[in-house]
Protein backbone atom coordinates (compact mmCIF):
# COMPACT_ATOMS: atom_id res chain seq x y z
CA UNK A 1 0.00 0.00 0.00
CA UNK A 2 1.35 3.43 -0.92
CA UNK A 3 0.87 6.12 1.68
CA UNK A 4 0.95 9.75 0.55
CA UNK A 5 1.47 12.39 3.22
CA UNK A 6 -0.79 15.39 2.79
CA UNK A 7 0.98 18.73 2.96
CA UNK A 8 -0.53 21.62 4.87
CA UNK A 9 -0.10 25.25 3.95
CA UNK A 10 2.60 25.52 6.60
CA UNK A 11 4.42 22.62 4.99
CA UNK A 12 4.41 24.30 1.56
CA UNK A 13 5.79 27.64 2.70
CA UNK A 14 9.48 26.57 3.01
CA UNK A 15 9.35 24.91 -0.43
CA UNK A 16 8.16 28.15 -1.95
CA UNK A 17 10.76 30.08 0.01
CA UNK A 18 13.58 27.81 -1.16
CA UNK A 19 12.47 28.05 -4.80
CA UNK A 20 12.29 31.84 -4.61
CA UNK A 21 15.58 32.27 -2.73
CA UNK A 22 17.56 29.71 -4.71
CA UNK A 23 18.93 32.24 -7.17
CA UNK A 24 20.16 34.46 -4.32
CA UNK A 25 21.96 31.74 -2.39
CA UNK A 26 25.75 31.80 -2.79
CA UNK A 27 27.47 28.88 -4.49
CA UNK A 28 26.91 26.74 -7.58
CA UNK A 29 27.83 23.24 -8.69
CA UNK A 30 28.59 20.97 -5.77
CA UNK A 31 27.41 23.59 -3.27
CA UNK A 32 24.03 23.84 -5.00
CA UNK A 33 23.75 20.03 -5.09
CA UNK A 34 24.40 19.78 -1.37
CA UNK A 35 21.84 22.51 -0.70
CA UNK A 36 19.25 20.61 -2.72
CA UNK A 37 19.97 17.36 -0.86
CA UNK A 38 19.68 19.12 2.49
CA UNK A 39 16.38 20.71 1.53
CA UNK A 40 15.01 17.39 0.33
CA UNK A 41 15.92 15.94 3.74
CA UNK A 42 14.04 18.80 5.38
CA UNK A 43 11.03 18.34 3.13
CA UNK A 44 10.77 14.66 4.02
CA UNK A 45 10.41 15.60 7.68
CA UNK A 46 8.79 19.04 7.55
CA UNK A 47 8.55 21.33 10.55
CA UNK A 48 9.13 19.35 13.79
CA UNK A 49 6.06 18.54 15.86
CA UNK A 50 5.22 17.07 19.25
CA UNK A 51 4.99 13.49 17.98
CA UNK A 52 8.80 13.61 17.58
CA UNK A 53 10.22 12.90 21.04
CA UNK A 54 13.00 15.50 20.86
CA UNK A 55 10.41 18.14 19.90
CA UNK A 56 7.65 17.03 22.25
CA UNK A 57 7.60 20.32 24.15
CA UNK A 58 8.43 22.62 21.21
CA UNK A 59 5.95 21.94 18.44
CA UNK A 60 7.04 24.27 15.63
CA UNK A 61 4.02 23.38 13.53
CA UNK A 62 1.96 25.09 16.25
CA UNK A 63 4.40 27.70 17.55
CA UNK A 64 5.98 28.88 14.30
CA UNK A 65 3.54 27.54 11.72
CA UNK A 66 5.44 28.74 8.64
CA UNK A 67 8.68 30.19 7.39
CA UNK A 68 9.12 33.88 6.73
CA UNK A 69 10.75 34.90 3.42
CA UNK A 70 14.53 35.13 3.38
CA UNK A 71 15.76 38.59 4.40
CA UNK A 72 16.83 41.03 1.72
CA UNK A 73 20.36 42.40 1.77
CA UNK A 74 20.45 45.31 4.24
CA UNK A 75 20.29 48.83 2.79
CA UNK A 76 21.64 52.11 4.19
CA UNK A 77 18.66 52.54 6.51
CA UNK A 78 19.15 49.02 7.88
CA UNK A 79 22.86 49.73 8.48
CA UNK A 80 21.95 52.89 10.40
CA UNK A 81 19.50 51.05 12.65
CA UNK A 82 22.00 48.23 13.18
CA UNK A 83 24.77 50.67 14.13
CA UNK A 84 22.52 52.35 16.71
CA UNK A 85 21.58 48.95 18.15
CA UNK A 86 25.22 47.87 18.29
CA UNK A 87 26.13 50.84 20.48
CA UNK A 88 23.70 49.61 23.12
CA UNK A 89 25.29 46.15 23.17
CA UNK A 90 28.96 46.99 22.65
CA UNK A 91 31.51 44.88 24.52
CA UNK A 92 34.93 46.34 25.20
CA UNK A 93 38.10 44.48 24.30
CA UNK A 94 36.64 42.05 21.74
CA UNK A 95 37.06 41.51 18.01
CA UNK A 96 33.60 42.19 16.63
CA UNK A 97 32.17 40.30 13.63
CA UNK A 98 28.75 41.63 12.65
CA UNK A 99 25.96 40.05 10.62
CA UNK A 100 22.99 42.29 9.77
CA UNK A 101 19.93 40.42 8.53
CA UNK A 102 22.21 37.45 7.92
CA UNK A 103 24.82 39.35 5.88
CA UNK A 104 28.38 40.24 6.93
CA UNK A 105 28.89 44.00 7.35
CA UNK A 106 32.59 45.00 7.26
CA UNK A 107 31.85 48.60 8.30
CA UNK A 108 30.49 47.48 11.68
CA UNK A 109 33.11 44.77 12.19
CA UNK A 110 36.68 44.83 13.46
CA UNK A 111 39.03 43.02 11.09
CA UNK A 112 42.08 45.25 11.53
CA UNK A 113 45.41 43.95 12.85
CA UNK A 114 44.46 40.27 12.93
CA UNK A 115 46.43 38.40 15.59
CA UNK A 116 49.14 35.99 14.56
CA UNK A 117 47.71 32.49 14.24
CA UNK A 118 44.14 33.68 13.54
CA UNK A 119 42.39 33.45 10.19
CA UNK A 120 38.90 34.82 9.47
CA UNK A 121 36.95 34.51 6.22
CA UNK A 122 33.27 34.89 5.45
CA UNK A 123 31.17 31.84 4.70
CA UNK A 124 29.77 33.55 1.61
CA UNK A 125 33.30 33.87 0.25
CA UNK A 126 33.87 30.13 0.56
CA UNK A 127 30.49 29.19 -0.88
CA UNK A 128 30.91 31.46 -3.90
CA UNK A 129 34.40 30.02 -4.50
CA UNK A 130 33.02 26.49 -4.29
CA UNK A 131 35.26 25.60 -1.35
CA UNK A 132 33.85 22.89 0.86
CA UNK A 133 35.62 22.45 4.21
CA UNK A 134 35.02 18.97 5.58
CA UNK A 135 32.77 20.20 8.39
CA UNK A 136 30.66 22.64 6.31
CA UNK A 137 27.82 20.19 5.68
CA UNK A 138 28.85 17.88 8.50
CA UNK A 139 25.78 18.36 10.75
CA UNK A 140 23.37 15.47 10.44
CA UNK A 141 20.48 16.28 8.11
CA UNK A 142 18.25 13.96 10.11
CA UNK A 143 17.51 17.03 12.25
CA UNK A 144 15.09 18.95 10.01
CA UNK A 145 16.06 22.42 11.25
CA UNK A 146 19.76 21.70 10.73
CA UNK A 147 18.94 20.44 7.23
CA UNK A 148 16.99 23.62 6.52
CA UNK A 149 19.95 25.69 7.71
CA UNK A 150 22.27 23.73 5.39
CA UNK A 151 19.97 24.39 2.47
CA UNK A 152 19.46 28.11 3.08
CA UNK A 153 22.67 29.39 4.75
CA UNK A 154 23.82 32.66 3.26
CA UNK A 155 26.70 33.94 5.36
CA UNK A 156 28.67 33.56 8.55
CA UNK A 157 32.33 33.14 9.44
CA UNK A 158 35.07 30.58 8.93
CA UNK A 159 37.52 30.99 11.80
CA UNK A 160 40.79 29.08 12.07
CA UNK A 161 43.18 29.25 15.01
CA UNK A 162 46.61 27.75 14.41
CA UNK A 163 48.24 25.09 16.58
CA UNK A 164 49.58 26.57 19.82
CA UNK A 165 48.02 30.01 19.27
CA UNK A 166 46.41 31.86 22.19
CA UNK A 167 43.98 34.59 21.21
CA UNK A 168 44.18 37.57 23.54
CA UNK A 169 40.92 39.09 22.23
CA UNK A 170 37.60 37.26 22.44
CA UNK A 171 35.82 36.89 19.11
CA UNK A 172 32.32 38.39 19.20
CA UNK A 173 29.82 37.33 16.52
CA UNK A 174 26.85 39.72 16.61
CA UNK A 175 23.59 38.83 14.86
CA UNK A 176 21.44 41.94 14.34
CA UNK A 177 17.91 42.02 12.95
CA UNK A 178 17.49 45.47 11.43
CA UNK A 179 13.70 45.46 11.46
CA UNK A 180 13.40 46.27 7.76
CA UNK A 181 10.60 43.70 7.30
CA UNK A 182 9.42 40.37 8.77
CA UNK A 183 11.98 37.93 7.41
CA UNK A 184 14.19 34.91 8.09
CA UNK A 185 17.98 34.85 8.41
CA UNK A 186 20.08 31.73 7.79
CA UNK A 187 23.67 31.81 9.04
CA UNK A 188 26.38 29.29 9.82
CA UNK A 189 29.87 29.67 11.26
CA UNK A 190 32.78 27.23 11.30
CA UNK A 191 35.47 27.27 13.94
CA UNK A 192 38.61 25.15 13.90
CA UNK A 193 40.82 25.34 16.97
CA UNK A 194 44.26 23.83 16.42
CA UNK A 195 46.24 21.69 18.84
CA UNK A 196 46.99 23.36 22.19
CA UNK A 197 45.26 26.56 21.02
CA UNK A 198 43.08 28.78 23.22
CA UNK A 199 40.18 31.01 22.16
CA UNK A 200 37.04 32.67 23.48
CA UNK A 201 33.91 33.04 21.36
CA UNK A 202 30.90 35.21 22.24
CA UNK A 203 27.67 35.12 20.22
CA UNK A 204 24.97 37.77 20.62
CA UNK A 205 21.49 37.88 19.08
CA UNK A 206 19.93 41.36 19.17
CA UNK A 207 17.52 43.53 17.19
CA UNK A 208 16.72 47.12 16.37
CA UNK A 209 13.81 48.61 18.31
CA UNK A 210 11.72 48.67 15.15
CA UNK A 211 12.16 44.93 14.54
CA UNK A 212 8.94 42.98 14.83
CA UNK A 213 8.49 39.34 13.87
CA UNK A 214 11.62 37.73 12.45
CA UNK A 215 13.28 34.32 12.45
CA UNK A 216 16.90 33.44 13.17
CA UNK A 217 18.23 30.09 11.91
CA UNK A 218 21.84 29.75 12.98
CA UNK A 219 24.40 26.96 13.34
CA UNK A 220 27.93 26.69 14.71
CA UNK A 221 30.23 23.84 13.74
CA UNK A 222 33.36 23.71 15.91
CA UNK A 223 36.31 21.31 16.15
CA UNK A 224 38.58 21.64 19.18
CA UNK A 225 42.04 20.19 18.68
CA UNK A 226 44.06 18.06 21.08
CA UNK A 227 44.90 19.96 24.25
CA UNK A 228 43.00 23.05 23.07
CA UNK A 229 40.46 25.11 25.01
CA UNK A 230 37.38 27.00 23.81
CA UNK A 231 35.32 29.25 26.08
CA UNK A 232 31.93 30.01 24.57
CA UNK A 233 29.17 32.41 25.71
CA UNK A 234 25.81 32.93 24.00
CA UNK A 235 23.45 35.84 24.76
CA UNK A 236 19.97 35.60 23.25
CA UNK A 237 18.38 39.04 23.62
CA UNK A 238 16.22 38.99 20.49
CA UNK A 239 13.10 41.11 20.04
CA UNK A 240 9.98 39.95 21.86
CA UNK A 241 8.33 38.59 18.70
CA UNK A 242 11.38 36.78 17.33
CA UNK A 243 11.98 33.09 16.73
CA UNK A 244 15.51 31.78 17.23
CA UNK A 245 16.42 28.22 16.25
CA UNK A 246 20.15 27.66 16.84
CA UNK A 247 22.21 24.49 16.52
CA UNK A 248 25.78 23.58 17.36
CA UNK A 249 27.98 20.61 16.53
CA UNK A 250 31.15 20.50 18.63
CA UNK A 251 33.83 17.80 18.42
CA UNK A 252 36.61 17.46 21.01
CA UNK A 253 39.96 15.79 20.41
CA UNK A 254 42.10 14.29 23.19
CA UNK A 255 42.49 16.43 26.34
CA UNK A 256 40.45 19.26 24.82
CA UNK A 257 38.35 21.52 27.04
CA UNK A 258 35.05 23.17 26.12
CA UNK A 259 33.34 25.58 28.51
CA UNK A 260 30.01 26.87 27.17
CA UNK A 261 27.28 29.06 28.66
CA UNK A 262 23.98 30.25 27.18
CA UNK A 263 21.64 32.95 28.51
CA UNK A 264 18.17 33.35 27.00
CA UNK A 265 16.16 36.40 28.00
CA UNK A 266 14.76 37.54 24.64
CA UNK A 267 12.67 36.21 21.80
CA UNK A 268 9.17 34.78 21.73
CA UNK A 269 10.25 31.23 20.88
CA UNK A 270 13.81 29.91 20.99
CA UNK A 271 15.53 26.55 20.83
CA UNK A 272 19.21 25.81 21.28
CA UNK A 273 20.30 22.30 20.30
CA UNK A 274 24.01 21.57 20.70
CA UNK A 275 25.50 18.14 19.98
CA UNK A 276 28.85 17.68 21.72
CA UNK A 277 30.98 14.68 20.73
CA UNK A 278 33.93 13.36 22.75
CA UNK A 279 36.34 12.02 20.10
CA UNK A 280 39.56 11.94 22.14
CA UNK A 281 40.44 10.63 25.60
CA UNK A 282 40.78 12.99 28.55
CA UNK A 283 38.52 15.73 27.15
CA UNK A 284 36.27 17.83 29.36
CA UNK A 285 33.04 19.81 28.92
CA UNK A 286 31.14 22.25 31.11
CA UNK A 287 27.78 23.11 29.52
CA UNK A 288 25.70 25.58 31.51
CA UNK A 289 22.79 27.89 30.88
CA UNK A 290 20.10 30.18 32.26
CA UNK A 291 16.62 30.96 30.92
CA UNK A 292 14.95 34.18 32.16
CA UNK A 293 11.42 34.24 30.76
CA UNK A 294 8.18 36.14 31.22
CA UNK A 295 5.11 37.05 29.21
CA UNK A 296 4.46 34.18 26.80
CA UNK A 297 8.11 33.40 26.08
CA UNK A 298 9.10 29.83 25.26
CA UNK A 299 12.75 28.70 25.47
CA UNK A 300 14.02 25.18 24.80
CA UNK A 301 17.53 23.89 25.53
CA UNK A 302 18.03 20.39 24.13
CA UNK A 303 21.56 19.01 24.53
CA UNK A 304 23.24 15.79 23.53
CA UNK A 305 26.62 14.86 25.02
CA UNK A 306 28.07 11.81 23.29
CA UNK A 307 30.80 10.09 25.34
CA UNK A 308 32.37 7.72 22.83
CA UNK A 309 35.88 7.36 24.31
CA UNK A 310 37.26 6.63 27.80
CA UNK A 311 38.35 9.00 30.58
CA UNK A 312 36.22 12.05 29.70
CA UNK A 313 34.10 14.24 31.97
CA UNK A 314 31.11 16.54 31.55
CA UNK A 315 29.08 18.82 33.81
CA UNK A 316 25.76 20.48 33.02
CA UNK A 317 24.08 23.08 35.21
CA UNK A 318 20.90 24.77 33.96
CA UNK A 319 18.63 27.24 35.71
CA UNK A 320 15.29 28.68 34.60
CA UNK A 321 13.37 31.58 36.12
CA UNK A 322 9.80 31.84 34.84
CA UNK A 323 7.24 34.59 35.34
CA UNK A 324 3.76 35.15 33.88
CA UNK A 325 3.15 32.39 31.31
CA UNK A 326 6.80 31.73 30.51
CA UNK A 327 7.61 28.18 29.40
CA UNK A 328 11.07 26.64 29.77
CA UNK A 329 12.17 23.30 28.33
CA UNK A 330 15.36 21.46 29.25
CA UNK A 331 16.24 18.15 27.63
CA UNK A 332 19.72 16.96 28.52
CA UNK A 333 20.80 13.61 27.14
CA UNK A 334 24.11 11.95 28.00
CA UNK A 335 25.14 8.85 26.06
CA UNK A 336 28.01 6.71 27.36
CA UNK A 337 29.15 4.32 24.63
CA UNK A 338 30.47 0.81 25.41
CA UNK A 339 34.11 1.85 25.03
CA UNK A 340 33.74 5.00 27.15
CA UNK A 341 34.93 3.52 30.44
CA UNK A 342 35.87 5.88 33.30
CA UNK A 343 33.35 8.46 32.11
CA UNK A 344 32.39 11.06 34.74
CA UNK A 345 29.17 12.84 33.72
CA UNK A 346 26.66 14.77 35.80
CA UNK A 347 23.80 17.13 35.04
CA UNK A 348 21.41 19.16 37.17
CA UNK A 349 18.53 21.40 36.12
CA UNK A 350 16.40 23.57 38.38
CA UNK A 351 13.44 25.81 37.62
CA UNK A 352 12.06 28.68 39.69
CA UNK A 353 8.38 29.52 39.11
CA UNK A 354 7.29 33.07 39.94
CA UNK A 355 3.76 32.58 38.64
CA UNK A 356 1.10 29.89 38.88
CA UNK A 357 0.77 29.97 35.08
CA UNK A 358 4.48 29.43 34.36
CA UNK A 359 5.60 26.00 33.13
CA UNK A 360 8.90 24.13 33.28
CA UNK A 361 9.47 20.83 31.49
CA UNK A 362 12.72 19.15 32.54
CA UNK A 363 13.85 15.85 31.04
CA UNK A 364 17.40 14.79 31.96
CA UNK A 365 18.38 11.44 30.40
CA UNK A 366 21.23 8.97 30.79
CA UNK A 367 21.99 6.14 28.35
CA UNK A 368 24.86 4.12 29.75
CA UNK A 369 26.41 1.19 27.87
CA UNK A 370 29.65 0.97 29.90
CA UNK A 371 30.03 -0.47 33.39
CA UNK A 372 32.87 1.56 34.94
CA UNK A 373 31.40 5.07 35.03
CA UNK A 374 30.29 7.78 37.45
CA UNK A 375 27.08 9.38 36.17
CA UNK A 376 24.12 11.15 37.67
CA UNK A 377 21.34 13.63 36.96
CA UNK A 378 18.65 15.55 38.79
CA UNK A 379 15.83 18.03 38.26
CA UNK A 380 13.81 20.21 40.63
CA UNK A 381 11.04 22.79 40.24
CA UNK A 382 9.73 25.15 42.91
CA UNK A 383 8.83 28.67 44.00
CA UNK A 384 10.74 31.32 45.93
CA UNK A 385 11.25 30.51 49.59
CA UNK A 386 8.67 32.57 51.48
CA UNK A 387 10.74 32.54 54.66
CA UNK A 388 13.73 34.04 52.84
CA UNK A 389 11.48 36.66 51.24
CA UNK A 390 10.09 37.55 54.67
CA UNK A 391 13.62 37.78 56.09
CA UNK A 392 14.72 40.23 53.37
CA UNK A 393 11.49 42.25 53.56
CA UNK A 394 11.92 42.58 57.32
CA UNK A 395 15.25 44.28 56.65
CA UNK A 396 13.75 47.04 54.57
CA UNK A 397 13.84 45.62 51.04
CA UNK A 398 10.83 45.93 48.77
CA UNK A 399 9.24 42.75 47.44
CA UNK A 400 10.81 43.25 43.99
CA UNK A 401 14.24 43.92 45.50
CA UNK A 402 13.99 40.83 47.69
CA UNK A 403 12.92 38.70 44.73
CA UNK A 404 15.77 40.07 42.61
CA UNK A 405 18.36 39.12 45.24
CA UNK A 406 17.02 35.59 45.52
CA UNK A 407 16.81 35.18 41.74
CA UNK A 408 20.41 36.35 41.31
CA UNK A 409 21.51 33.81 43.91
CA UNK A 410 19.49 31.08 42.19
CA UNK A 411 21.07 31.58 38.75
CA UNK A 412 24.48 32.37 40.20
CA UNK A 413 25.69 28.76 40.30
CA UNK A 414 25.39 28.44 36.53
CA UNK A 415 26.86 31.89 35.79
CA UNK A 416 29.82 31.26 38.09
CA UNK A 417 30.96 28.48 35.77
CA UNK A 418 32.03 31.10 33.19
CA UNK A 419 35.81 31.23 33.41
CA UNK A 420 36.36 34.84 32.28
CA UNK A 421 35.62 37.55 34.84
CA UNK A 422 34.76 40.03 32.10
CA UNK A 423 32.32 37.65 30.40
CA UNK A 424 30.82 36.72 33.72
CA UNK A 425 30.11 40.39 34.40
CA UNK A 426 28.64 40.68 30.90
CA UNK A 427 26.17 37.88 31.63
CA UNK A 428 25.34 39.31 35.05
CA UNK A 429 24.57 42.63 33.36
CA UNK A 430 22.18 40.93 30.91
CA UNK A 431 20.43 39.15 33.80
CA UNK A 432 20.12 42.42 35.70
CA UNK A 433 18.52 44.08 32.67
CA UNK A 434 15.89 41.36 32.66
CA UNK A 435 15.26 41.79 36.38
CA UNK A 436 14.96 45.57 36.00
CA UNK A 437 12.48 45.15 33.13
CA UNK A 438 10.17 43.12 35.40
CA UNK A 439 9.24 46.47 37.02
Amino acid sequence: MNVVLARTETGRAPSDGFAIARGRLPGTGKVADLRRQAFEAYERAGLPHRRIEDWKYTDLRVLMRDMLPMADAPDAAAFKRAAATLKLHAIAGVRRLVLVDGVFVPGLSDLGQIESGLGIRTLRELLEAGELPAQLFAPDNSNPMVALNSAMMTDGFVIEVDDGATLTQPLHIVHIASGAAPSAMFTRSLLRLGKAATATLVESYISAKSAKAYQVHDALVATIGAGARLDHVRLIEDGREAFNISSAVVTLAAKAHFNTFSLTSGGLVSRYQPVIAFAGEGSRVEANGVNLLNGRQHADATLLLDHAVPNCSSREIFRSVLDDRGHSVFQGRIIVRPKAQKTDAKMMTRALLLSDEAEADNKPELEIFADDVTCGHGATTGALDESLLFYLRARGLSEKEAQALLIQAFVGEAIEQIASDALRELVVGAAQRWLAARG
